[in-house]
Formats: structure tokens, sequence, C-alpha cells
């Protein structure tokens, strides 16, 4: 089993920044693809953007390429959403996931994915 914690949501204003992290703690030995995920009031929840096990994919959506970057450190179980030039649609309650094995799929685009976090709220003003 595999439990992540997310943090740094807040409140920021448009054009600002934000840094999400994502702590994973369990059975943290094995790979797992890990994505971010955001649903907003009265909205689905959407793919955000995912990283392979090594990092060397990535993939985001259309919205956020070029202002958000995914990272990770498995050498600290964490994965990180740097968020730029944050925009009032933004605002949604952002979670963590992942997904065993080491690459991305279509499945993880789709929020195929084994184990979710609880979610940090991003509001973003103007």
């Amino acid at each position: 089993q595999v439990q992540l914690v997310e943090h740094g949501g807040g409140l920021v204003q448009a054009g600002g920044s934000l840094r999400l992290s994502c702590a994973a703690s369990g059975r943290t030995s094995s790979r797992y693809a890990m994505g971010w995920f955001r649903q907003a009031p009265g909205k689905e929840r959407e793919f955000v953007a995912a990283i392979s096990w090594s990092g060397s994919s990535t993939y985001y959506t259309d919205s956020v390429k070029g202002r958000f970057t995914i990272s990770r450190d498995n050498a600290e179980n964490t994965v990180y959403l740097q968020m730029t030039s944050l925009k009032p649609e933004d605002t949604a309650v952002y979670y963590c996931a992942a997904k065993i094995g080491p690459a991305i799929s279509i499945a993880t685009t789709k929020g195929s994915m084994d184990y979710w976090g609880e979610g940090t709220l991003v509001t973003v003003s103007s």
C-alpha cells in the first residue's frame, strides 16, 4: 500500500506561483508513475500532469503547458508540481496519484490510478 499526502495549496493572486508537493509512504520501493489531477467546483476531475518513475517522461494537459512543471525526487519519495503564471481558472482541489508501473500510459491520463491523496486546495484570485 502507498499513502500520498499533498501539501502546498493556498490562496495566491493571479500571476503568482505555488509549489505543490506529494509525499509518499508505505510501499515506496516499487516503481510508480505519478500524476497530478484537479477538480474545480461543479466540474469533473481532470488530468493535469504525469511523470514516469525515472522522470524521463512527462506529459501535461494543454492548458498548463509552459506554466506548470512536474518533477520527482525518488530518494525523498516526493513528487512536485511547480505552478507559475497562475490563473483564476486554475482554482481547484489538486490531487496527487500513483500508478503501479514505471511508465505513463493513456490510462494514467484518464485517471486510472492505483493510489490517491486527499487533495490540497489551490485558490487563485483575480
